[in-house]
Protein backbone atom coordinates (compact mmCIF):
# COMPACT_ATOMS: atom_id res chain seq x y z
CA UNK A 1 0.00 0.00 0.00
CA UNK A 2 1.01 3.61 -0.42
CA UNK A 3 0.27 6.86 1.39
CA UNK A 4 -1.46 9.57 -0.67
CA UNK A 5 0.15 12.94 0.05
CA UNK A 6 -2.20 15.73 -1.06
CA UNK A 7 -0.56 19.13 -1.56
CA UNK A 8 -3.26 21.66 -0.72
CA UNK A 9 -1.29 24.77 0.17
CA UNK A 10 -1.69 26.91 -2.95
CA UNK A 11 -3.35 30.32 -3.06
CA UNK A 12 -5.02 30.08 -6.49
CA UNK A 13 -4.49 33.75 -7.28
CA UNK A 14 -4.91 33.28 -11.04
CA UNK A 15 -8.59 32.50 -10.47
CA UNK A 16 -9.34 35.60 -8.39
CA UNK A 17 -12.01 36.57 -7.38
CA UNK A 18 -13.45 33.04 -7.37
CA UNK A 19 -10.32 31.80 -5.66
CA UNK A 20 -8.99 34.02 -2.90
CA UNK A 21 -6.30 33.90 -0.27
CA UNK A 22 -8.70 32.74 2.42
CA UNK A 23 -10.53 30.31 0.09
CA UNK A 24 -8.22 29.11 -2.73
CA UNK A 25 -9.33 27.02 -5.69
CA UNK A 26 -8.61 23.59 -4.21
CA UNK A 27 -11.41 24.16 -1.70
CA UNK A 28 -13.96 25.25 -4.34
CA UNK A 29 -16.35 23.18 -6.48
CA UNK A 30 -15.16 24.61 -9.80
CA UNK A 31 -15.70 21.60 -12.06
CA UNK A 32 -18.43 19.55 -10.38
CA UNK A 33 -20.51 19.05 -7.26
CA UNK A 34 -17.49 18.33 -5.06
CA UNK A 35 -14.47 20.51 -4.41
CA UNK A 36 -11.17 19.95 -6.16
CA UNK A 37 -9.64 18.61 -2.96
CA UNK A 38 -12.52 16.19 -2.57
CA UNK A 39 -12.21 15.07 -6.20
CA UNK A 40 -8.52 14.35 -5.59
CA UNK A 41 -9.41 12.11 -2.65
CA UNK A 42 -12.31 10.42 -4.43
CA UNK A 43 -10.26 9.37 -7.45
CA UNK A 44 -8.13 7.21 -5.14
CA UNK A 45 -11.07 4.83 -4.69
CA UNK A 46 -10.20 1.40 -6.05
CA UNK A 47 -6.52 1.77 -5.16
CA UNK A 48 -5.04 -0.04 -2.17
CA UNK A 49 -3.75 2.81 -0.02
CA UNK A 50 -3.36 3.95 3.56
CA UNK A 51 -5.01 6.99 5.11
CA UNK A 52 -4.14 10.19 3.24
CA UNK A 53 -1.84 12.91 4.50
CA UNK A 54 -2.83 16.44 3.51
CA UNK A 55 -0.47 19.41 3.52
CA UNK A 56 -1.99 22.86 3.83
CA UNK A 57 -1.32 26.10 5.62
CA UNK A 58 -2.55 27.12 9.04
CA UNK A 59 -5.33 29.41 7.78
CA UNK A 60 -7.05 26.62 5.83
CA UNK A 61 -6.84 23.82 8.38
CA UNK A 62 -10.53 23.76 9.34
CA UNK A 63 -11.70 24.04 5.72
CA UNK A 64 -9.54 21.06 4.76
CA UNK A 65 -10.63 19.05 7.80
CA UNK A 66 -14.32 19.68 7.13
CA UNK A 67 -14.06 18.71 3.45
CA UNK A 68 -12.31 15.46 4.39
CA UNK A 69 -14.98 14.77 7.03
CA UNK A 70 -17.76 15.31 4.47
CA UNK A 71 -16.36 12.43 2.41
CA UNK A 72 -16.21 10.10 5.39
CA UNK A 73 -12.46 9.58 4.92
CA UNK A 74 -11.12 8.02 8.10
CA UNK A 75 -7.67 8.35 9.60
CA UNK A 76 -6.56 11.31 7.48
CA UNK A 77 -3.89 13.60 8.92
CA UNK A 78 -3.37 17.26 8.05
CA UNK A 79 0.15 18.61 8.19
CA UNK A 80 0.25 22.39 8.66
CA UNK A 81 2.97 24.40 6.95
CA UNK A 82 3.68 27.56 8.96
CA UNK A 83 5.14 29.25 5.87
CA UNK A 84 5.41 28.27 2.21
CA UNK A 85 8.76 26.82 1.16
CA UNK A 86 7.82 25.17 -2.17
CA UNK A 87 7.31 21.50 -2.96
CA UNK A 88 10.62 19.89 -1.96
CA UNK A 89 10.40 20.87 1.75
CA UNK A 90 6.66 20.15 1.91
CA UNK A 91 7.25 16.62 0.61
CA UNK A 92 10.15 16.24 3.05
CA UNK A 93 7.77 16.94 5.94
CA UNK A 94 5.39 14.30 4.62
CA UNK A 95 8.21 11.78 4.17
CA UNK A 96 9.43 12.32 7.74
CA UNK A 97 5.91 11.88 9.07
CA UNK A 98 5.41 8.71 7.00
CA UNK A 99 8.59 6.90 8.03
CA UNK A 100 7.92 7.64 11.69
CA UNK A 101 5.28 4.89 11.57
CA UNK A 102 6.29 2.93 8.44
CA UNK A 103 9.97 2.80 7.43
CA UNK A 104 9.00 1.29 4.06
CA UNK A 105 6.35 3.86 3.20
CA UNK A 106 5.70 4.67 -0.46
CA UNK A 107 4.27 8.14 -1.15
CA UNK A 108 1.95 9.16 -3.97
CA UNK A 109 2.27 12.94 -4.16
CA UNK A 110 -0.71 14.72 -5.75
CA UNK A 111 -1.82 18.31 -6.11
CA UNK A 112 -5.25 19.13 -4.70
CA UNK A 113 -6.22 21.38 -7.61
CA UNK A 114 -5.96 19.14 -10.69
CA UNK A 115 -8.77 17.89 -12.90
CA UNK A 116 -8.46 14.29 -14.13
CA UNK A 117 -11.40 13.23 -16.28
CA UNK A 118 -10.40 9.58 -16.89
CA UNK A 119 -9.99 8.19 -13.39
CA UNK A 120 -9.58 4.63 -14.66
CA UNK A 121 -6.50 5.69 -16.63
CA UNK A 122 -5.21 7.57 -13.58
CA UNK A 123 -5.51 4.53 -11.35
CA UNK A 124 -3.86 2.31 -13.98
CA UNK A 125 -0.90 4.71 -14.15
CA UNK A 126 -0.55 4.67 -10.36
CA UNK A 127 -0.55 0.87 -10.38
CA UNK A 128 2.16 0.90 -13.06
CA UNK A 129 4.23 3.31 -10.99
CA UNK A 130 3.95 1.51 -7.67
CA UNK A 131 6.45 -1.34 -8.23
CA UNK A 132 8.89 1.12 -9.79
CA UNK A 133 8.66 3.36 -6.74
CA UNK A 134 8.95 0.41 -4.36
CA UNK A 135 12.20 -0.60 -6.11
CA UNK A 136 13.76 2.78 -5.33
CA UNK A 137 13.00 4.78 -8.45
CA UNK A 138 11.54 8.27 -8.37
CA UNK A 139 8.49 8.22 -10.62
CA UNK A 140 6.91 11.27 -12.21
CA UNK A 141 3.70 11.20 -14.21
CA UNK A 142 3.99 12.78 -17.64
CA UNK A 143 0.81 14.02 -19.26
CA UNK A 144 0.51 13.00 -22.90
CA UNK A 145 0.14 16.43 -24.57
CA UNK A 146 -2.96 17.25 -26.56
CA UNK A 147 -1.82 20.68 -27.77
CA UNK A 148 1.31 22.81 -28.13
CA UNK A 149 0.91 24.23 -24.64
CA UNK A 150 3.31 27.00 -23.56
CA UNK A 151 2.08 27.18 -19.96
CA UNK A 152 3.59 23.91 -18.74
CA UNK A 153 7.08 22.55 -18.26
CA UNK A 154 7.87 19.41 -20.24
CA UNK A 155 9.61 16.09 -19.67
CA UNK A 156 11.63 14.53 -22.49
CA UNK A 157 11.57 10.77 -22.32
CA UNK A 158 14.59 8.53 -22.81
CA UNK A 159 14.87 4.78 -23.14
CA UNK A 160 12.06 2.56 -21.94
CA UNK A 161 8.82 0.87 -22.87
CA UNK A 162 5.29 2.16 -23.25
CA UNK A 163 4.55 2.00 -19.53
CA UNK A 164 7.65 3.87 -18.26
CA UNK A 165 10.68 5.67 -19.63
CA UNK A 166 13.85 7.08 -18.15
CA UNK A 167 13.68 10.85 -17.91
CA UNK A 168 16.09 12.34 -20.43
CA UNK A 169 15.50 15.97 -19.40
CA UNK A 170 13.19 18.34 -17.59
CA UNK A 171 12.46 21.28 -19.87
CA UNK A 172 11.23 24.77 -18.97
CA UNK A 173 8.04 26.27 -20.41
CA UNK A 174 8.69 26.65 -24.17
CA UNK A 175 7.66 29.28 -26.69
CA UNK A 176 4.99 28.27 -29.21
CA UNK A 177 7.27 27.06 -32.05
CA UNK A 178 9.25 24.92 -29.60
CA UNK A 179 6.06 23.53 -28.06
CA UNK A 180 4.86 22.59 -31.54
CA UNK A 181 8.11 20.71 -32.12
CA UNK A 182 7.69 18.90 -28.81
CA UNK A 183 4.16 17.88 -29.72
CA UNK A 184 5.15 16.64 -33.18
CA UNK A 185 8.05 14.56 -31.86
CA UNK A 186 5.94 12.43 -29.53
CA UNK A 187 8.86 12.34 -27.09
CA UNK A 188 7.69 14.98 -24.65
CA UNK A 189 5.11 15.04 -21.86
CA UNK A 190 3.67 17.85 -19.79
CA UNK A 191 5.17 17.90 -16.30
CA UNK A 192 2.17 17.17 -14.07
CA UNK A 193 3.77 17.73 -10.68
CA UNK A 194 2.59 14.28 -9.51
CA UNK A 195 5.14 11.80 -8.16
CA UNK A 196 5.58 8.43 -6.51
CA UNK A 197 8.57 7.17 -4.51
CA UNK A 198 9.71 5.65 -1.24
CA UNK A 199 9.87 8.08 1.65
CA UNK A 200 13.27 6.82 2.82
CA UNK A 201 14.72 7.13 -0.70
CA UNK A 202 13.54 10.73 -0.96
CA UNK A 203 15.07 11.63 2.40
CA UNK A 204 18.36 9.95 1.45
CA UNK A 205 18.47 12.06 -1.71
CA UNK A 206 17.76 15.19 0.30
CA UNK A 207 20.73 14.32 2.50
CA UNK A 208 22.85 14.07 -0.64
CA UNK A 209 21.64 17.09 -2.61
CA UNK A 210 19.92 19.36 -0.07
CA UNK A 211 21.35 18.70 3.40
CA UNK A 212 20.32 22.11 4.76
CA UNK A 213 16.75 21.45 3.68
CA UNK A 214 16.69 18.05 5.36
CA UNK A 215 18.20 19.47 8.55
CA UNK A 216 15.58 22.23 8.73
CA UNK A 217 12.68 19.88 8.03
CA UNK A 218 13.91 17.32 10.55
CA UNK A 219 14.15 20.02 13.20
CA UNK A 220 10.67 21.27 12.27
CA UNK A 221 9.19 17.79 12.79
CA UNK A 222 11.05 16.92 16.01
CA UNK A 223 9.04 16.15 19.17
CA UNK A 224 5.73 17.49 17.93
CA UNK A 225 2.68 17.53 20.17
CA UNK A 226 -0.55 16.20 18.60
CA UNK A 227 -3.35 18.70 17.96
CA UNK A 228 -6.48 16.71 17.04
CA UNK A 229 -5.94 15.55 13.44
CA UNK A 230 -3.42 18.32 12.78
CA UNK A 231 0.35 18.03 12.70
CA UNK A 232 1.66 21.47 13.59
CA UNK A 233 5.21 22.02 12.30
CA UNK A 234 7.67 24.12 14.31
CA UNK A 235 7.61 27.52 12.68
CA UNK A 236 11.08 28.88 13.46
CA UNK A 237 12.81 25.72 12.27
CA UNK A 238 10.80 25.56 9.04
CA UNK A 239 11.32 29.24 8.30
CA UNK A 240 15.05 28.47 8.12
CA UNK A 241 14.45 25.91 5.35
CA UNK A 242 15.62 26.74 1.80
CA UNK A 243 12.85 27.34 -0.73
CA UNK A 244 13.01 24.97 -3.71
CA UNK A 245 10.88 22.71 -5.89
CA UNK A 246 11.32 18.95 -6.03
CA UNK A 247 12.26 19.27 -9.71
CA UNK A 248 15.23 21.55 -9.09
CA UNK A 249 16.22 20.18 -5.70
CA UNK A 250 16.14 16.44 -6.41
CA UNK A 251 14.84 15.23 -9.77
CA UNK A 252 17.08 17.21 -12.11
CA UNK A 253 20.39 16.46 -10.37
CA UNK A 254 19.43 12.83 -9.83
CA UNK A 255 18.47 12.39 -13.50
CA UNK A 256 21.97 13.59 -14.44
CA UNK A 257 23.82 11.49 -11.86
CA UNK A 258 21.67 8.35 -11.96
CA UNK A 259 19.54 8.49 -15.12
CA UNK A 260 18.11 5.04 -14.44
CA UNK A 261 16.65 6.25 -11.14
CA UNK A 262 14.17 8.83 -12.49
CA UNK A 263 11.36 7.52 -14.69
CA UNK A 264 8.23 8.96 -16.24
CA UNK A 265 4.95 7.05 -16.54
CA UNK A 266 2.80 8.45 -19.39
CA UNK A 267 -0.71 9.51 -18.43
CA UNK A 268 -3.49 10.29 -20.91
CA UNK A 269 -6.44 11.00 -18.65
CA UNK A 270 -7.96 14.38 -19.48
CA UNK A 271 -5.64 16.19 -17.09
CA UNK A 272 -5.85 19.94 -16.43
CA UNK A 273 -4.32 21.99 -13.64
CA UNK A 274 -7.04 24.67 -13.88
CA UNK A 275 -4.46 27.42 -13.73
CA UNK A 276 -6.80 30.15 -14.95
CA UNK A 277 -10.19 30.93 -16.43
CA UNK A 278 -9.27 29.74 -19.94
CA UNK A 279 -8.36 26.33 -18.56
CA UNK A 280 -11.43 26.19 -16.37
CA UNK A 281 -13.72 27.00 -19.31
CA UNK A 282 -12.69 23.73 -20.94
CA UNK A 283 -13.97 21.78 -17.96
CA UNK A 284 -17.55 23.04 -17.95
Amino acid sequence: MFIPVIMAGGSGTRLWPLSRGNYPKQFLALTGDTTMLQQTLLRLKGLDHQAPLLICNEDHRFIAAEQVRQLGVSGASILLEPVGRNTAPAIALAALQAIATNPDAVLLVLAADHVIEDEVAFRAAVQQAQPLAASGKLVTFGIVPTAAETGYGYIRRGVGTGSAYQVDAFVEKPNLPTAEQYLASGEYYWNSGMFMFRADRYLALLAKYQPAMLEACTAAMAELSPDLDFIRVKKAAFEACPDNSIDYAILEPLSRDEPQSVVVVPLAAGWNDVGGFAAMAGQR
